[in-house]
């Protein structure tokens, strides 16, 4: 049987009906795949406002809010968004539906960080999206992200179907850069101090994690 999937919203929808989502405010923030292995939340700092690109079901910005941060998330996922309303709403999260690059350009808005926790940094044209979050990122503020690390020699968008082969012609992309050639976007849209480094997975010869942190300057 064809897969029904026909847009990137039911990409996502149906990849959340796959997925069993850890709901613990404490162990929020694992930027790697690797559960209790590399940085935290630490890479924020101390924010005062936060913007997730990505949310998914919303744990990281439930966990920012129940320490005191105005925290919210963007998701395209109509199904993800509905449970994270429904679970957090309560605590004080904010959360919004649609494409992320639409969001951005469409509030005047800005926060203190801006993150992605293997979310929209990783599937969106970073010549679009970066300088769009710089502008978002209030003076001094940071964005950080994380995502699996490149395959050897990719580079750039990376396609794949959504549908898969026997289904509709729905694709995504995600986006395949070396550290160095990161920094040479973040500087490109505006960013200083870019720090790109891949951390290791803890068993040797396992998928790595790729992770940034980059500042807007005061």
């Amino acid at each position: 049987m064809a897969n029904p999937t026909s847009t990137v919203p039911e990409y996502w929808d149906r990849y959340a009906s796959g997925v069993t989502a850890d709901t613990a405010l404490d162990t929020a923030f694992g930027w790697t795949q690797w559960d209790d292995h590399g940085p935290g939340r630490e890479l924020l700092e101390s924010p005062a406002t936060a913007l997730e690109l990505g949310c998914g079901r919303g744990v990281e910005v439930a966990a920012l809010v129940r320490d005191g941060v105005k925290a919210e998330g963007i998701d395209i996922s109509p199904v993800q968004v509905q449970q994270a309303r429904e679970r957090w709403e309560p605590l004080g999260a904010l959360f919004h539906q649609g494409d992320v690059c639409d969001f951005l350009a469409s509030t005047e808005q800005q926060w203190e960080a801006i993150y992605s926790v293997w979310g929209a940094v990783w599937f969106t044209d970073p010549g679009v999206l970066l300088p769009m979050v710089h502008d978002r990122l209030m003076p001094g503020g940071r964005l950080v992200f994380a995502h699996a690390e490149p395959v050897p020699g990719a580079h750039g968008p990376q396609g794949m179907y959504g549908g898969g082969f026997r289904g509709r012609r729905v694709w995504l992309h995600q986006w395949a850069a070396q550290p160095q050639e990161w920094e040479e976007l973040l500087r490109t849209a505006g960013f200083e101090h870019a720090q790109m480094w891949v951390e290791p997975a803890p068993e040797a010869d396992h998928v790595g994690t790729l992770i940034g942190v980059a500042h807007k300057s005061l």
